[in-house]
């Protein structure tokens, strides 16, 4: 895809007679955020680590921003890891500047960046505790820190609401969103379904070390979209007939599908003759509901 900054094609990963990817492809489309989805033991984690270059595919081509992915690309790339790594001993302020230098900033960059972030996220009196002071959401906000400081191309965020409260998962979604809107792309893993609902333009789902699924949001959507409707009446009952056959019923909310051949409005028409409806729509499945049911058939 020509506006990717991020393309892996039939990407191959074994360890010893484990495959932990089989000939894998995605395509990251600049500017989005791109949900990586899959069970435990998938193979997205190795995706991710691929990307960073912690290890090597066996086979396949990744291309990053137009060119073969290169060493030199680390730099333009951020990753936070779901296994978090602050050296406990160490103050916070000391290993942020440590960390920030390490992907190419000055000291007086590292310092002007990270007063910014640390006022930001309200955590500067944290700057001279050591990391074993903090709790693990407080740790997870440093670490964030140190992830976007150096503003990457690419950011990766592995299950990054890990460790935290609702406020602060809220405080660092914003921030994602934020990073989004200036431009950064954004690959996104989580086993948190209404986060993927929440923030993501694309997904890819990989399962048993294959790609499965892959592309926006909306599309898979419709993919998945089949004539079933959600109705709620005020009074009366809904019983199977000739146009529809009920799937579900929690009181007067009614979960209905369509027999083939039947229309929207042939189906709506045979209801209101039996009962009054407060709200008749149709049922756009969840992306919880697209993932069991793609992983199941896969």
């Amino acid at each position: 895809m020509k506006d990717s900054i991020f393309i892996a094609k039939d990407v191959v990963k074994q360890y010893g007679d484990f495959t932990a990817l089989n000939k894998v492809s995605i395509s990251v489309p600049k500017g989005s955020i791109y949900g990586l989805l899959g069970p435990n033991g998938s193979g997205k984690t190795t995706l991710m680590r691929i990307i960073n270059q912690i290890t090597a595919p066996d086979s396949g081509n990744l291309i990053f921003n137009g060119q073969p992915l290169q060493h030199h690309h680390i730099s333009e790339i951020g990753y936070l890891p779901e296994e978090r790594g602050l050296y406990k001993k160490m103050k916070v302020g000391e290993q942020a500047l440590y960390l920030a230098q390490l992907k190419g900033m000055t000291y007086a960059e590292a310092i002007e960046k990270l007063k910014f972030w640390f006022t930001k996220l309200g955590i500067l009196d944290w700057w001279n505790k050591k990391v074993e002071e903090l709790s693990k959401g407080m740790a997870q906000k440093i670490q964030f820190v140190v992830t976007v400081i150096h503003q990457p191309k690419l950011l990766i965020f592995d299950e990054p609401f890990s460790g935290f409260d609702p406020i602060n998962a809220a405080i660092i979604r914003k921030e994602i969103l934020n990073l989004s809107r200036e431009g950064t792309t954004i690959i996104f893993s989580t086993h948190r379904m209404e986060s993927v609902e929440e923030i993501c333009d694309y997904i890819a789902l990989i399962n048993n070390a294959q790609t499965i699924l892959e592309g926006p949001i909306k599309k898979i959507k419709e993919q998945y979209t089949d004539n079933t409707y959600q109705i709620i009446i005020s009074k009366g009952e809904l019983l199977d007939n000739n146009y529809f056959t009920i799937t579900d019923k929690k009181e007067n909310d009614y979960t209905i599908c369509l027999k083939e051949g039947v229309s929207q409005k042939e189906a709506l028409k045979e209801i209101i003759k039996d009962v009054d409806v407060v709200s008749f729509n149709k049922k756009i499945p969840t992306m919880e509901e697209i993932f069991i049911k793609a992983v199941n058939n896969a």
